[in-house]
């Protein structure tokens, strides 16, 4: 499916949708809570994106059906309990844009899918304690919106990666070689990742202890040299 419109040089496209839900937060183990957006993001010739929130979802969607090419949209399962009074149809901002949600000067935390949540609790948290934090939702995993999160990294010359997914080969890996690589001399320390343990996915008693809170969060970024 990713291979067929570039082997028959663009004669034959697949507007395909792929619905996947992912993650946990649920309480259900046994509801495959793993994240595998990894995967799909190796795989060149897949538009990867995922909603945070229920005017993104309706809006993506839309989009993702109306393109040519195959499109991963994966369903945050914790989201599917978010709503939201609107009125059809929605349309936000193209669905391989990240959105800058919150402004911030001192460090850009970057989330998306069911993570942006928490990235925004963080940000409010973290402004009690005197931190300005810039919170984008990257929306689109690939392609990946350089110009929008590079502009976020040169403005606070710091940057953390939230998801839920094992470290070890987690997509914020590449997030992190990426913009260090296209902003290696406006870093003012290295990029941080705050993600899931590099362990199957726990039971529901130890879900809390597992996902990425704003406690952790804030205990990394307290871990640079301000």
């Amino acid at each position: 499916m990713a291979k067929m419109r570039n082997r028959t040089r663009g004669v034959i496209t697949l507007p395909i949708v792929i619905r996947i839900p992912y993650a946990g937060d649920i309480g259900g183990l046994e509801h495959h809570s793993d994240s595998s957006e990894a995967y799909w993001t190796a795989t060149p010739g897949l538009t990867v994106v995922t909603p945070s929130n229920p005017a993104d979802a309706y809006s993506m969607l839309r989009e993702a059906i109306a393109s040519d090419d195959p499109v991963i949209f994966m369903e945050p399962k914790s989201r599917y309990w978010t709503t939201a009074e609107l009125t059809l149809p929605v349309h936000t901002a193209p669905m391989t844009r990240a959105v800058v949600l919150r402004e911030g000067t001192d460090v850009t935390l970057l989330a998306y899918g069911p993570t942006v949540k928490t990235a925004l609790a963080t940000a409010e948290q973290g402004a009690e304690e005197g931190l300005s934090i810039e919170v984008i939702d990257l929306r689109s995993l690939s392609p990946f919106d350089d110009a929008t999160v590079s502009a976020s990294v040169r403005k606070t010359s710091r940057v953390a990666v939230v998801h839920e997914a094992a470290q070890f080969g987690g997509y914020g890996a590449e997030v992190a070689a990426r913009l260090t690589e296209r902003n290696f001399f406006s870093l003012a320390a290295p990029i941080l990742r705050i993600t899931g343990f590099d362990i199957p996915y726990p039971a529901p008693k130890l879900e809390e202890h597992f996902l990425p809170s704003p406690d952790r969060i804030l205990a990394a970024l307290a871990g640079w040299e301000w």
